[in-house]
């Protein structure tokens, strides 16, 4: 068994990289793995300052969500980034949470895999590539971890788009084979 933290990026009720991120972690659980499904709607997460007081600290002086996210991650096996795509790039909430994770640099890790699923209302195969790049150069930063997969369905505009796509198979499909 594995503990798999899924983290859905989207503030968007009805999203459709949440839709994905359900069905992985639904399916991840089905293999009888220990899953968290974090959700950032709904959280607090300030911008980080830049002060690096959390290198000498070892924690984040500022009081808000993302130590306890942090928590979960460094204790995670898996952990699964789902976002929409914006202007080719991941949400500003997951880039705005890697950022503010930056206490856990020294610390030890557990996780190896990393997923990253995606949306977006264009179709083209360049769309996610910026955000695998940014979520790449994160994972490089732990290098007992890699990209071990990655997803991502276009040409969803709307929430609830995605209802019916056979995406949402493969998320469910990648989870359980994690």
């Amino acid at each position: 068994m594995k503990k798999v933290v899924v983290i859905s990026t989207s503030m968007r009720a009805g999203s459709n990289s949440q839709q994905l991120a359900e069905q992985f972690a639904e399916g991840a659980k089905a293999a009888g793995n220990q899953v968290e499904f974090i959700t950032l709607r709904g959280k607090k997460i300030n911008f980080c300052v830049g002060c690096l007081a959390c290198q000498k600290l070892g924690a984040c002086v500022i009081k808000d969500d993302v130590p306890a996210i942090m928590e979960q991650v460094l204790n995670a096996d898996v952990v699964c980034w789902a976002t929409p795509i914006y202007y080719y790039e991941m949400s500003g909430q997951m880039k705005t949470l890697i950022d503010r994770m930056n206490a856990m640099y020294p610390k030890d890790y557990h996780f190896r895999d990393v997923y990253l699923l995606a949306t977006a209302t264009e179709d083209e195969e360049y769309v996610p590539k910026r955000a695998e790049a940014g979520l790449t150069g994160w994972i490089d930063c732990y290098p007992k971890s890699r990209l071990a997969g990655t997803l991502f369905c276009g040409g969803v505009p709307m929430p609830h788009s995605i209802d019916g796509n056979s995406k949402l198979q493969e998320a469910y499909e990648i989870g359980k084979n994690v």
